[in-house]
């Protein structure tokens, strides 16, 4: 994974996991990276964590299982001076179930991170979601689909629908702590750096709430998490 590269690994992983993981722009990277007597330019640093953060996914095979109540909401971000929008989905217990970075905000995305999240996760048994007849209309769609398509002989239950922006206040706030970080970056290059890095700061975001399965027992540190997924 880090062969050819010319500076060490401990270095590389350092810069990405610093970078995903904290309020921090490439050029303070730069700066706290020079102070170590290491010299790295900030595009280099970029690069790196453009091309590792998506290798951070393998934290799902290691992932908890979820709440089957789900929390589903929409945010937005800039790439190229543009919004897009990263659909994203918490359990009751606050954990993150999935996420999805799309250009439009429409059904056939909501569609997509729906069935994403299905065939990962399984079927909830309620989603919570705010006013949005898309959303609504995308779990309807999806959950009819899943449950014409199941071969078991059980009769499925229709997932049920809560709308309601005050409960799904839990997602909004969650939100929040994705966004912090993303702020000092001010917006994303293109489309492919834009869902490479998010997977990275979303990953993180999951280590933090310790949803990895082996958080009880080991208790490891966010750094020691992250040297066991990138190892």
């Amino acid at each position: 994974m880090f062969k050819g590269r010319h500076f060490d690994q401990s270095i590389i992983l350092l810069c990405v996991r610093w970078y995903l993981a904290y309020n921090l722009s490439l050029r303070n990277l730069e700066e706290m990276i020079a102070e170590r007597g290491i010299s790295i330019d900030h595009a280099t640093i970029h690069r790196w964590t453009v091309h590792y953060a998506p290798l951070l996914e393998r934290f799902n095979r290691r992932k908890r299982p979820i709440a089957s109540r789900w929390h589903m909401d929409e945010t937005y971000l800039k790439v190229r001076g543009r919004w897009m929008y990263l659909y994203r989905a918490i359990d009751s217990n606050g954990d993150t179930v999935e996420f999805w970075f799309s250009e439009r905000r429409n059904l056939a995305a909501a569609k997509r991170f729906l069935r994403k999240a299905l065939k990962r996760h399984g079927r909830p048994e309620r989603i919570v979601i705010d006013g949005s007849q898309t959303n609504r209309e995308a779990i309807l769609s999806c959950d009819t689909t899943d449950r014409l398509q199941d071969r078991s002989r059980r009769k499925l239950k229709p997932i049920r629908i809560r709308q309601s922006a005050y409960l799904n206040n839990r997602i909004e706030q969650d939100h929040r702590a994705i966004k912090r970080r993303v702020r000092p970056m001010l917006g994303f290059k293109s489309m492919a750096s834009a869902r490479a890095i998010l997977s990275g700061i979303e990953m993180v975001h999951m280590m933090r709430k310790g949803q990895a399965q082996y958080v009880h027992s080991l208790q490891p540190s966010l750094a020691e998490q992250f040297d066991l997924l990138a190892a």
